[in-house]
């Protein structure tokens, strides 16, 4: 398996290629921009993007959708919650004000738990709520993806329509409950290094130190 980060957009969102080396099938999670930039990346990876995911519905981080869609044939993928939440008026008028192309309704919804398979490789839907309604980390063979739901040292907003702290908090205990090995590949690089592990996590960052370890 390779795995390739790279900032994007204007808010240099990570986007991730993760590809099967043997067969070339590839997904691209969370495409902000700089899309023909990305499609260079694809072929320069020699990788077929079987799917377009996203951690979640923030404009910021699905602004290239319509765009990688066009490009590769692939289809949107989103937890069903989002795909409903930031296709609403209100919600797509925001993303506009913000400057930001607006993704087409999803292809394939998920839901917690789901799979998908792309060469050897399976992708499990983990649902993670509190930063939007359907916000999920991505999980592939011991990599977690997780979008605004976790920061390397911090987690996602709160404030903005549709969080909340309480389900946040939550959905990081769901993931305190996976392997300290777990690597830990963030939506944007807010901390002191790229990556993580959720062990270093479970050390390191203050909202599960405080919120959560504090509690047993």
């Amino acid at each position: 398996m390779k795995i390739l980060q790279k900032p994007v957009g204007i808010m240099e969102v990570f986007c991730y290629l993760v590809m099967d080396e043997a067969t070339g099938d590839a997904v691209l999670i969370d495409p902000a921009g700089n899309e023909e930039e990305l499609a260079a990346w694809l072929q320069t990876n020699k990788a077929v993007c079987r799917f377009i995911v996203n951690t979640h519905g923030h404009a910021d981080h699905t602004c290239g959708n319509r765009r990688m869609k066009e490009l590769t044939g692939a289809p949107i993928v989103m937890h069903a919650l989002d795909d409903d939440f930031f296709q609403l008026p209100e919600n797509q008028a925001f993303a506009r004000a913000m400057g930001f192309s607006i993704s087409p309704p999803a292809d394939v919804r998920v839901q917690d738990g789901d799979t998908l398979r792309f060469g050897s490789l399976t992708m499990q839907f983990i649902h993670t709520p509190g930063h939007t309604p359907g916000a999920c980390c991505l999980l592939i063979d011991g990599n977690l993806f997780t979008g605004d739901t976790l920061f390397v040292g911090a987690v996602g907003r709160t404030d903005l329509p549709g969080a909340s702290f309480e389900q946040l908090l939550e959905s990081l205990r769901k993931l305190t409950r996976l392997p300290p090995d777990t690597l830990v590949w963030p939506g944007h690089d807010y901390g002191d290094q790229p990556t993580s592990t959720i062990g270093r996590e479970m050390e390191t960052n203050p909202y599960l130190t405080d919120f959560l370890l504090d509690e047993a």
